[in-house]
C-alpha cells in the first residue's frame, strides 16, 4: 500500500463499521497463507491475532513479548490487496509515545487499523495511549478494547458500570471503535450499544449469539480472534488421530499446488516491485 492509497483505504475500513444491520465480520490471520486464503474467500478486511503470533514463535501472549514479530507480520501483510487491522496487545509499552511510534510504523507498512487492549490497567493510561496514537496517525482506525469481561468475572452491575466508564474514556480520547471481548449476553450487548457513541466490536463465541443476532443487537464489528488458529490446530490433531486409526481425514484440505500458488504470488509481487 502506497502513501497515496493509505488514507482512502483507511476511510474504506472505517466505513465498514457504519453499515446498520451489516456488521464487519473480521477473520483473524496469523501468517501470509492464512490471510491469503481468507482474502481469496472474499474477505476485504482481515485482522491479526496476538495469541497465534505469540504461539507460533513460542512466546507468551499479552506480555509485550511480540512487538517485533507483530511488526514483521504487518510488513508481510500490509501491502496485500485487503484492509489490515493489527492486534497490538496493549501497544507493547506503558509509554504513550512508544505506542504512538508503533502505530506510525504499522501505518507506514500499510495497516489501516490497530487494536489496543487495556488489560484492566488504569483507564487513564490507556486513554493516553489512544490519544497519542490518534495525534501521531489520525487516519489509523483505533479499536479500543477493554478487558472487563475477558479478564474480570464478567458479571454484576459493577462490571457493566466499569465497562461503560472505560469505553467512554477511550472514546473521548479519540478511539474510533470499542471492543468488549467476553461480552455475550444479548441484553448487555444491547445496553452497551445504546450507551456508547462508537461502533461496538464483540468477539464471536460459539456459545453466544450468532452473527445475524449480533447485527440485530446493533453490533458493528464481529471479530473471530484466535478461533481460526485454534480450529486449525484442532483440525491437525483430528487428522493425525484419523490417520492413526486407519481413517481418511475429513474436512477441507488445500492441495500442495494451491499452497505453492501462494508462494508464487509473493515472488511475482516482489519481482513487480523491483521493476516498477
Amino acid at each position: 500500500m502506497t502513501a497515496e492509497t493509505a488514507v482512502p483505504a483507511a476511510t474504506s475500513f472505517a466505513a465498514l463499521h457504519h453499515r446498520p444491520g451489516e456488521p464487519l465480520l473480521l477473520p483473524n490471520a496469523w501468517d501470509h497463507a492464512s490471510a491469503a486464503v481468507l482474502a481469496a474467500r472474499g474477505f476485504s478486511a482481515i485482522g491479526t491475532t496476538s495469541l497465534a503470533v505469540a504461539a507460533a514463535v513460542g512466546l507468551p501472549d499479552g506480555e509485550a513479548a511480540t512487538r517485533e514479530h507483530t511488526l514483521r507480520l504487518a510488513l508481510t501483510l500490509g501491502s496485500e490487496p485487503y484492509l489490515l487491522s493489527v492486534d497490538a496487545e496493549d501497544g507493547f509499552s506503558d509509554d504513550p509515545g512508544e505506542v504512538a511510534e508503533l502505530a506510525h510504523q504499522l501505518w507506514a507498512v500499510g495497516a489501516v487499523g490497530i487494536n489496543l487492549e487495556d488489560g484492566l490497567g488504569p483507564a487513564a493510561l490507556h486513554a493516553a495511549k489512544i490519544a497519542a496514537v490518534k495525534a501521531a496517525v489520525p487516519g489509523l482506525f483505533v479499536n479500543a478494547r477493554t478487558d472487563t469481561y475477558w479478564l474480570g468475572d464478567g458479571d454484576g452491575d459493577g462490571d457493566a458500570k466499569d465497562t461503560l466508564r472505560r469505553l467512554d474514556a477511550y472514546r473521548q480520547a479519540g478511539a474510533d471503535g470499542v471492543f468488549v471481548p467476553g461480552l455475550t449476553d444479548p441484553g448487555r450487548i444491547a445496553h452497551v450499544v445504546r450507551c456508547v457513541d462508537a461502533p461496538l466490536n464483540v468477539l464471536y463465541s460459539p456459545a453466544g449469539p450468532a452473527v445475524p443476532q449480533l447485527a440485530d443487537l446493533g453490533v458493528r464489528r464481529v471479530s473471530l480472534g484466535s478461533l481460526l488458529y485454534r480450529r486449525a490446530l484442532g483440525a491437525a490433531l483430528d487428522a493425525v488421530a484419523d490417520i492413526a486409526a486407519g481413517r481418511v481425514p475429513g474436512g477441507t484440505t488445500p492441495s500442495y499446488d494451491e499452497v505453492r500458488a501462494l508462494e508464487r504470488s509473493v515472488s511475482a509481487r516482489a519481482s513487480a516491485n523491483s521493476t516498477g
